[in-house]
């Protein structure tokens, strides 16, 4: 189905002959986030889904804001657009407050499955949940798990993607028994006796994944259906999809071609697929296809794991597991070549780091590669979650972006501090305003699906400091609180930058694109407690509205 047939009908031009139909939108509060920090009161749209200037506005409609709050549209600066949709066709285990709730949503999947299909879902976190079970080196057992599904394969993979919990059945299909050994990053959990726990810790994974069966084409058509239309519920115009694989990209384009693209996507391509990798620097960059809706010039590593899964890799040893720090889950040499080759092909990098000693090492090979200072290549760190304080000025000298995640701090802070301890997480733990403070420029976004795909929730972490439910008061590390323009800026304007379009889109001025969202309240002066509740009234991206609320009662008059 065509976006324009399921989301309602084309503001812009839908019955107009005239080509200079704009249409007017007025009595609004508008951040326009311009240089001026200028908030304005009317926006003029033109039919080709660009602002223009009142001066020459010509509008043939009008839209009656009614007093609302408009934002320029999100830009979701760290995110896996399919991932995310994918999701959604399985069980989300983000749900669960413990072992049994999950075991619960497994069971009751097994119920209604066929004989030997596989039991697939995603979002546990064993570190948030409100009971401690049984474990084995700081993971779950799966015992629970096969009583209640013992023919019946299940794969389920933590939220940060780092690792899968799976049963007996899933480990039997893959060979794994108590002489199963993992090359490189990878690791099998395994209890005292030698017995696989059913926790497969990074590369591990693989191991079992690669005998999950794939989805078909309708059932991915269907994914990223489900997808744009999350996105554009929640107000995200444009997506940067942190690692694409090239059957996700020919996705994407077919969806362009079909006028189903719903939301802009910044593809960065899996830079760990030698042959994808190959073929788009023979190829080049694709930049700005079908009206700017389709962009790949990004190339995506990962240098090391998950700080849930003890992943990271720190230059010191957790705190909560002695003499593991993690490990890297790329050869630094390797990701050094690969940044090489994507400078002299006119490609941009963005490499995962979450631990201090991911993220030294990045700096590195951007320092050796850029001549220790900045030379406008806007080269990304990915996470930067933890750093040690040596390298936070770093960022800045470099030029290089931090695309950061604001409701990571939020939902992740209160166990941090048993991986890392008080010290490590006071002076290098989401330090937002000391990056900014460097003269980077921060990135904001939500990882979905590691996290829920909500722009307020991440917006409300970046003011306050807190979690969701309000605690502590005054947040973690107050110091590093960002102002409300400042941390609207970081997901709008700021990831416009990180991608190379702050000419295209970010802010609200003339010649840009028509990427704007209604609000049911003011993001600027609304409580703190009041800010992850924020709904969108209407999503309006290229001139065209794409999402209205149900209780929203705007409709075309007369100018």
């Amino acid at each position: 189905m065509g976006h324009k047939s399921f989301w309602w009908v084309l503001l812009i031009g839908a019955s107009v002959a005239s080509a200079s139909a704009d249409t007017l939108f007025t009595n609004g509060v508008i951040y326009t986030l311009d240089e001026q920090s200028s908030t304005v009161s009317r926006l003029c749209v033109s039919n080709s889904g660009r602002l223009k200037s009142l001066e020459a506005c010509e509008p043939i409609q009008k839209i009656d804001l009614s007093g609302q709050v408009v934002i320029p549209g999100f830009v979701e600066g760290h995110g896996h657009l399919m991932g995310y949709g994918e999701a959604q066709l399985n069980l989300n285990l983000a749900t669960a407050k413990n072992l049994g709730e999950l075991v619960a949503q497994v069971a009751e999947a097994v119920d209604k499955a066929e004989p030997g299909e596989w039991i697939l879902g995603r979002g546990w976190h064993q570190s948030k949940w409100n009971e401690t079970p049984k474990m084995v080196d700081g993971f779950q057992t799966n015992e629970t798990l096969n009583g209640i599904s013992p023919d019946n394969p299940v794969y389920l993979k933590h939220a940060s993607g780092h690792a899968a919990f799976v049963n007996d059945r899933a480990l039997a299909i893959a060979g794994i028994d108590e002489k199963t050994q993992v090359a490189g990053d990878g690791e099998i959990i395994r209890d005292p006796s030698g017995r696989a726990t059913g926790v497969l810790n990074e590369r591990a994974q693989n191991l079992v994944s690669r005998f999950v069966p794939a989805l078909s084409r309708s059932q991915r058509e269907r994914a990223l259906d489900l997808a744009l239309e999350g996105l554009a519920r929640v107000g995200i115009t444009s997506f940067q999809d942190a690692g694409a694989s090239q059957d996700d990209i020919r996705l994407y384009q077919a969806f362009l071609n079909e006028d189903r693209l719903t939301t802009r996507v910044y593809a960065m391509i899996t830079g760990g697929d030698s042959d994808m990798l190959a073929d788009w620097m023979q190829r080049g960059p694709l930049i700005g296809a079908g009206d700017d809706k389709l962009t790949v010039r990004s190339i995506k590593l990962v240098a090391d794991g998950a700080l849930g899964s003890r992943g990271a890799w720190l230059l010191e040893p957790y705190s909560d597991r002695a003499g593991h720090s993690g490990l890297p889950t790329m050869p630094v040499a390797e990701m050094s070549d690969i940044s090489h080759l994507a400078y002299r092909n006119g490609f941009q990098v963005a490499i995962h780091a979450i631990g201090d000693r991911a993220n030294r090492e990045v700096l590195d090979i951007f320092d050796a590669l850029f001549d220790g200072r900045d030379r406008g290549v806007r080269f990304r760190v990915e996470h930067a979650q933890h750093l040690h304080p040596e390298d936070i000025p770093r960022f800045g000298q470099l030029g290089v972006i931090p695309s950061m995640q604001g409701i990571h701090m939020s939902s992740d802070r209160p166990w941090a501090i048993d991986r890392l301890g008080a010290e490590r997480i006071a002076s290098g733990a989401y330090m937002w305003k000391s990056l900014i403070e460097s003269g980077a420029v921060l990135v904001n976004g939500t990882d979905v699906p590691v996290e829920p795909v909500n722009p307020f929730a991440s917006y409300y972490a970046l003011v306050t400091r807190m979690t969701l439910a309000g605690y502590p008061e005054g947040g973690f590390e107050p110091s590093e609180r960002l102002n409300r323009e400042t941390a609207l800026k970081t997901y709008t304007i700021n990831p416009a930058f990180g991608a190379f379009e702050e000419a295209l889109k970010g802010s609200l001025e003339p010649g840009k694109v028509a990427d704007f969202i209604v609000l049911d309240r003011d993001l600027m002066t609304v409580a703190p407690a009041d800010i992850a509740d924020t709904k969108v009234l209407m999503t309006v991206m290229n001139g065209e509205m794409i999402y209205k609320a149900d209780s929203a009662m705007f409709q075309p008059e007369a100018p």
